[in-house]
């Protein structure tokens, strides 16, 4: 049976079924399969983005226009 043969079984007996209980076990069993891609990362990437937001609340960023300015420099 293929992957999207079962997703079409899932989803008949999804639509089918009036059991809340039911429903909200598989919310639950979706819910902790999602991947927290803040986990995923190392401590040295969760740092540089800490940085990177405190340095943002300071105000200390460049406009994206800036950015994309100096990038037209190198083509």
């Amino acid at each position: 049976m293929s992957i999207e043969t079962t997703k079409l079984e899932l989803m008949h007996l999804l639509l089918q079924t009036q059991k809340e209980s039911l429903l909200e076990k598989l919310k639950t069993v979706f819910e902790e399969e999602q991947v927290d891609w803040w986990s995923e990362m190392s401590e040295k990437e969760q740092e540089e983005i800490k940085t990177g937001l405190t340095q943002a609340d300071k105000g200390e960023y460049l406009a994206n226009e800036t950015v994309l300015k100096r990038f037209d420099n190198w083509h």
